[in-house]
Order: C-alpha cells, then sequence, then structure tokens
C-alpha cells in the first residue's frame, strides 16, 4: 500500500533499507502515455475500441517497472560500493536515485552509472528473448515488443556521453581519472551534454535544412521537452564543475571562520562572546563536544548568565565534525568531511588537536558576505 509521504511522492516500497517513492508527476507521464499510445493501439488494433487504453495503461506500467529497475541498480551498486544511499525515486523524468558520493574515486562512480544502462539493456534482451519463444499476438505481442523496444532505447541513449545522462557520469569519471580532478570531469561533461542538445536539434531539423520539408511537429516537440531537460542538467553541471574548480584552488585558511575556544564549565557571564562569530566547547578531555554562535545567546536571560554553562548552550553536530586539516589544506578537503558527516558546519583541528577555525557550508561560495563567482 503506498504512503503519501511529502517533498518525493507517494513510498510503495523499500529495497535494501531504500525508500522507493512514486513521484506526483509520474500520474501525468501515465497520463500522456496513454493519450499518445491510446490512439496507436487503437489504429493497430481496431477490434479493441475503448481497451485500446487499457492497454496503454499498461505500456505505463510496464515502464515504471523499466524506471523502478533502472534506479534500483543504480542504488543497490551504490550501497556496495559504500554510498549513502536516502531514496529511489520515480518521476516526470523518469527517475532519480539521491546518494551521497562522499570518498567516492572514478572507479566507484563509473560503476554507480553504468549498471543503470545495463539494467534496462538486460530488460530488454529478456523481452527479445520471450519474443522468440512462443507464437505471441495481439495484446501480449504489441506489450512486450513496446517493452522491448522501449528499454533498449533507454539503455543507449543514457549512455551518451554528457550530463545528466548516466553517460556523461561515465565521461566525468574519465576525465577524473586521468586529470585528477573531479571538478574538471563535471565540467567536461556538463558542456558535453550542452552539445548532446544542439545535436538533437539539428537533427530534427535536418528535414527542413536538407530537404526543405516541414518540421514534424510532434517530434520537435519531443526533442523541445527531452532537449530542455538535458540542457537544465548539463548547465547546473557547467555552473558546479566552475564553482568545483574555484573552491579547489581555495585553502581553508581561505574562507575558514575565525574562532574561539571556551571550556565546558565556563560561565557564559566570563566570556566577551561578541569577540568572536564562533566558539567551539570543549568537553573535560580537551576534545570538541559542540559549538556556540554568540547571536543565539540572546535567548538566554541575562539573569542567567551567571549559572549557566557553556555545554548547556553549545550545539552538538553529527560524530566527526571537528577533524585535523591543517589551514593549508583544500576546501574540497572540507567539503569531502561535511559531505561524510551530514554536518554543514565542520570545527578544523590542527595536528595536536587544538582548534583553530571553522568552516560552514555557506564558507564555500561566500567569504564574509562576498559572492565568490567563477
Amino acid at each position: 500500500m503506498a504512503t503519501a509521504t511529502a517533498g518525493h511522492g507517494w513510498r510503495i516500497g523499500s529495497l535494501s533499507g531504500i525508500p522507493i517513492y512514486l513521484g506526483r508527476s509520474w500520474v501525468l507521464v501515465a497520463g500522456v502515455i496513454v493519450v499518445l499510445f491510446g490512439p496507436t493501439v487503437q489504429n493497430l488494433m481496431p477490434g479493441l475500441g475503448i481497451g485500446a487504453y487499457a492497454v496503454a495503461l499498461a505500456f505505463a506500467v510496464l515502464l515504471l517497472m523499466s524506471v523502478l529497475a533502472h534506479e534500483a541498480a543504480h542504488g543497490l551498486v551504490a550501497q556496495r560500493v559504500g554510498f549513502t544511499v536516502s531514496r529511489i525515486v520515480a518521476d516526470f523524468w523518469g527517475g532519480h536515485t539521491a546518494h551521497d558520493g562522499a570518498g567516492g574515486t572514478p572507479g566507484t562512480s563509473a560503476a554507480v552509472a553504468v549498471v543503470g544502462p545495463l539494467a534496462n539493456g538486460v530488460l530488454a534482451v529478456i523481452g527479445w528473448g520471450l519474443l522468440q519463444t512462443g507464437d505471441w499476438r495481439g495484446v501480449p505481442f504489441l506489450l512486450v515488443y513496446a517493452f522491448t523496444a522501449a528499454n533498449a532505447f533507454v539503455a543507449i541513449f543514457n549512455l551518451v556521453p554528457g550530463l545528466p545522462l548516466d553517460g556523461g557520469f561515465l565521461l566525468e569519471s574519465l576525465v577524473w581519472k586521468f586529470t585528477g580532478n573531479r571538478h574538471r570531469g563535471t565540467l567536461a561533461a556538463g558542456w558535453a551534454g550542452r552539445i548532446v542538445v544542439l545535436l538533437l536539434l539539428v537533427w530534427v531539423m535536418r528535414p527542413v535544412v536538407l530537404q526543405g520539408q516541414r518540421v514534424d511537429l510532434s517530434s520537435f516537440l519531443w526533442v523541445a521537452l527531452i532537449g530542455g531537460f538535458l540542457w537544465q542538467g548539463a548547465s547546473r553541471a557547467v555552473r558546479a564543475g566552475r564553482l568545483g574548480l574555484t573552491t579547489s584552488r581555495q585553502q581553508l585558511r581561505d574562507v575558514a571562520r575565525e574562532i574561539g575556544v571556551v571550556d565546558t564549565d565556563t560561565l557564559l557571564s566570563g566570556i566577551a562572546w561578541d569577540s568572536r562569530p564562533l566558539w567551539i566547547v570543549l568537553d573535560h578531555a580537551g576534545a570538541p563536544e559542540g559549538i556556540v554562535d554568540p547571536a543565539s545567546l540572546h535567548s538566554v536571560p541575562a539573569h542567567a548568565w551567571s549559572s549557566t554553562s557553556a555545554s548547556s548552550v553549545a550545539v552538538r553536530l553529527a560524530p566527526g565534525w571537528a577533524t585535523t586539516l591543517p589551514p593549508e589544506a583544500s576546501v574540497d578537503q572540507g567539503l569531502e568531511v561535511m559531505r561524510r558527516t551530514g554536518s554543514g558546519i565542520i570545527g578544523l583541528l590542527d595536528v595536536d588537536g587544538r582548534p583553530w577555525g571553522a568552516l560552514l557550508i555557506d564558507d564555500v561560495t561566500t567569504r564574509r558576505g562576498t559572492p565568490t563567482r567563477s
């Protein structure tokens, strides 16, 4: 039984602990398939009448199964290589698998990317094999044939080397492998995705340019829809790659926040909190136990400052939030800790374990309120 879940759609199950959602936009996909495929079924099998639309709906369900198989392959392999997978969603654009690629390598990233199209390829082979056995006719033949053709197309098209397609992630991994910089791979694959869109436009316009014919309206609309989606994804990749290259050239000392250090039992009244933008609280063993933002102390009544300890107002963050990284370490290394811990703030320690700064997620794109642009 599907469970409504805000944000992702209806939860319809789980796989290896990964929640699976049917996005609300998938209802629109099913509707489009029924409207477009139904008349085709009627033309092929006039005797079905209105039942042709039920066949079209059945094909939409088979397509949903193909999408979920594609995304499940991504999710299971991502888990296998050590990534944290938060959800699998089937939506208007097919589907997506949300996972944290912290600690990834070109090899693991490529493995996660390639298994999606491979899953569709396997389904296409299974469908083709079924068509070779028995005497398939009528509705069963049409559904198996459409299922086979759709999976073959998805497998091949997804391997096109341009983001946001899986082939784009393979290209990203290849460039990452040879340059040693993932951001260069993202930038290259993003531009490749833009080129793919331009080639699609050239393909749909070729009858006009070469033969003087009119553009087929339905083909143009499909290319415009798919091309718009690909262009948006490719453009996001280009921006992310540029931003990543900028941050990879920065050192932590360039963006880290200045911090103060205070012991756990220190009373609020004994510290000039406004002298530092952030404070790290040390426990009795001298290890960081939390962080204090002076702005949050206004909620503590003035008369209580003389009896309130720093420990009682410190915010506890995810395990591993305080890490040994020297000032000359790259911002990328700090981001890796954030991805691994899920914390938007990390404490920075020197080799002796003494706090020297803090990095906030906003510091990646902003330094003291000034946007960093590439």
